[in-house]
């Protein structure tokens, strides 16, 4: 599987055959392959790729030493890739957008933006109670346990929380255009989290294929 990290710059548009596709752009890569894992000593065929430089001071011992086994320099982001073919990559190996090609179907990976402690109209779209005046009950949650049996709050209760910073997938994404020189990719519609925010690009392990006739 094909992967590299980036970091969402913003949204935009896009104009092609006529029309206005809104776009994400996210500066993704270069990333560079630290360390390899194989299926006789880790039980999996993974590469381990870094992403954004930083200084020695910044990393811990531990951390720095396995970089320096790599003879790569400190990353602030490590991201493990299951492949087939182990064989195919090379410690220190530079990964770039070049990998991905325009039309492809990619799954985003990102971290909502955090909204904080929520109710359940904002967090689960409750519909809340009658707005007119008198009535009491407008934006609250509503009687939450049971009768004497079996008197308890049943587990997954949506109630009141905490609502965002949570990992979300959007799968089938569509690249709309790849800049290799500018490390530069646009997503076709969204992509989660806030600008600056680190974000995973693979490709897509459900692609969605078109209906019979």
């Amino acid at each position: 599987m094909k992967g590299i990290l980036g970091k969402k710059i913003g949204m935009t548009r896009v104009f092609k055959d006529d029309k206005a596709i809104p776009v994400t752009i996210v500066q993704a890569g270069p990333c560079f392959v630290v360390q390899k894992k194989t299926l006789e000593t880790d039980g999996y065929n993974a590469i381990q790729v870094g992403f954004e430089t930083i200084p020695e001071r910044k990393v811990n011992k531990p951390l720095n030493g396995h970089f320096k086994k790599a003879n790569v320099k400190p990353f602030r982001y490590l991201k493990e890739f299951r492949v087939d073919n182990i064989d195919d990559y090379e410690i220190g190996q530079k990964i770039d957008v070049s990998i991905f090609t325009e039309g492809e179907k990619i799954d985003v990976i990102g971290t909502s933006k955090g909204k904080g402690y929520s109710g359940v109209m904002k967090r689960w779209n409750f519909g809340g109670g009658e707005v007119s005046h008198g009535s009491k009950f407008h934006r609250g949650l509503g009687s939450t346990g049971m009768n004497s049996y079996p008197a308890k709050v049943f587990k997954g209760k949506k109630m009141p929380g905490q609502y965002g910073n949570a990992r979300v997938t959007i799968q089938n994404s569509e690249i709309v255009y790849v800049d290799p020189q500018n490390n530069l990719i646009a997503v076709k519609g969204g992509v989660p989290g806030a600008r600056g925010g680190l974000v995973i690009i693979r490709e897509a392990i459900k692609v969605k294929r078109p209906k019979m006739q």
